[in-house]
């Protein structure tokens, strides 16, 4: 019973054979084609812009905090009890402000970007769609599930001409 399903996996390796020759294969980078293309980098440098100052808050922020500590740390024995105590409150609230505004900011940011993805995803797509169609592709594998791939079958940098040309 096992050589006859052996025999029959073979006999269908061998009959798809001639099939898979003919295919027309390519492998797709899908986030990179988004990340590298035009638009893209744009929301890059403009969430630099807006995010920018409340990153350098943060930093601010941060920095202050790390004083207070290493003045704590460093003559936290020699300090006098109610000088300590105002520094390490300071500190503490320092740490509040610090954890509530990173997470502001990583919320803010989570939603920028996915409505910058939801804007440029449709595009993307259409990138993708043409290409492939241009191309006459009958089968593209995400770059992720290839372990190696030969230049030419790469459609990745094609996709992001394409959708840096369709503005």
């Amino acid at each position: 019973m096992r050589k006859l399903t052996q025999l029959a996996v073979l006999a269908a390796a061998l009959v798809a054979t001639p099939a898979f020759a003919e295919m027309k294969i390519a492998v797709l980078n899908y986030q990179m084609a988004l990340l590298e293309s035009d638009a893209a980098k744009k929301y890059a440098v403009d969430a630099e812009k807006k995010f920018g100052p409340q990153l350098t808050k943060l930093k601010n922020l941060e920095s202050s905090a790390k004083g207070i500590a290493d003045r704590i740390r460093a003559g936290g024995d020699k300090m006098a009890q109610p000088e300590r105590e105002r520094l390490e409150l300071e500190y503490k609230q320092k740490a509040r402000d610090f954890q509530f505004q990173s997470k502001e900011l990583n919320e803010s940011k989570a939603v920028a970007d996915r409505e910058m993805l939801k804007q440029l995803k449709p595009k993307l797509d259409g990138a993708v769609e043409e290409v492939i169609k241009k191309g006459g592709f009958d089968l593209v594998l995400e770059r992720g599930a290839v372990i190696d791939v030969k230049p030419q079958y790469d459609i990745t940098r094609q996709v992001i001409e394409r959708m840096n040309q369709s503005r």
